[in-house]
């Protein structure tokens, strides 16, 4: 290949690349200004400046658009959650696990329409099943989470319960398969998928103002929720 025929070949894939990133951005506006309904390819051709038709060169249809959309939304959180379990590495996993949760709670109250999106499922198309854009990025964010849990379940502190049916506890193994080969028992994935419920429950009764009749400022029950669930986890008592 002569060098002028690799110019053009990376000039084009830049091209196409800044042309998938805008309609990223114009899709996720007008998720935000419009809600999710109003996600579609004719409506981000329109405000791109294109003919629906053309959008089809980039994304085969809604459901790869937004598979594309939620995958990047996903990204973006585990790389807050990331941030935060940074801040302090060398903390205890039970210290980095609160920053992490905190930064949930933080990330999906800036980005109510984004979190729901992604957590509430309102287009069947933001699905995270196996075989989806979105399955793995969904992944890369919950892994995050996870690999403290894993870390606590280490230390010992965790009490699974001990009248869990292995008939359905099964379920769990695809948990288990994205654990690196971690030989975490199942009844201990148990309670890292019941302190998510937990988790996921005390945000978005928030976000989607659900505490609304009852509270103006819901940060601290927010804060009760997460010390009942770090003490499930066998975290030290947070200390500020």
């Amino acid at each position: 290949m002569s060098s002028t025929t690799g110019t053009r070949t990376g000039r084009r894939h830049r091209v196409r690349e800044e042309a998938l990133a805008e309609i990223l951005r114009t899709g996720r506006r007008l998720l935000v200004e419009q809600g999710p309904g109003a996600v579609t390819l004719r409506a981000i051709a329109r405000e791109m400046g294109m003919t629906a038709p053309g959008l089809y060169r980039y994304y085969a249809g809604h459901r790869d658009l937004i598979q594309a959309l939620a995958s990047s939304l996903y990204d973006e959180l585990a790389t807050a959650l990331s941030a935060a379990r940074d801040r302090h590495p060398d903390a205890e996993p039970g210290r980095r696990l609160r920053d992490v949760c905190r930064e949930l709670r933080r990330w999906a109250l800036d980005h109510p329409r984004e979190f729901g999106l992604l957590f509430a499922k309102p287009d069947a198309d933001a699905d995270t099943t196996p075989g989806t854009a979105a399955h793995d990025s969904s992944w890369r964010f919950g892994g995050v989470i996870l690999e403290l849990m894993v870390q606590l379940w280490r230390s010992g502190g965790i009490q699974p319960p001990t009248d869990l049916d292995p008939a359905w506890t099964t379920q769990l193994e695809e948990v288990r398969e994205h654990l690196s080969g971690e030989p975490v028992p199942l009844d201990v994935i148990y309670v890292f998928v019941a302190c998510w419920a937990r988790l996921y429950g005390a945000v978005a009764v928030e976000v989607f103002g659900h505490l609304d009749f009852a509270l103006t400022d819901p940060e601290p029950l927010f804060e009760h929720a997460l010390d009942d669930i770090l003490a499930t986890l066998g975290a030290p008592a947070d200390r500020r």
